[in-house]
């Protein structure tokens, strides 16, 4: 099975702000940009998601949208983020994204610390 996957030209914004505005979308393109390939597994493994069917969904988004390539690789699938072209097409706003998740996180979890432990 081949996947398709739009061109870097083909790429817009509306499809890849909509992918990246789910969290859990959003968590696999953290993992991703961690670097390297991953397969479907062991980002579902990092993700702590035990079902592979409820993510099928996400992946063609992520795909369609152009965030992330998707490739089969035997029983598997490879992704990878498609940082260059991302990057090409919108300069900075995966790195603005990505750095607001993680603001937003460190935010909440100051919240929910206990007031003694401020």
């Amino acid at each position: 099975m081949r996947y398709h996957h739009p061109e870097r030209e083909q790429l817009r914004i509306e499809n890849v702000l909509t992918a990246l505005g789910s969290p859990v979308r959003l968590a696999v393109v953290r993992v991703l940009d961690a670097g390297g390939e991953h397969n479907c597994t062991s980002v579902l493994t990092l993700l702590g998601v035990t079902s592979k069917s409820t993510m099928t969904h996400h992946w063609r988004v992520l795909r369609e949208s152009g965030v992330i390539h998707q490739e089969p690789s035997g029983r598997e699938n490879l992704l990878r983020l498609r940082r260059e072209d991302l990057d090409a097409r919108y300069p900075g706003l995966l790195d603005t994204v990505l750095n607001g998740a993680l603001d937003d996180e460190k935010a909440e979890a100051a919240r929910e610390r206990p007031r003694a432990a401020r």
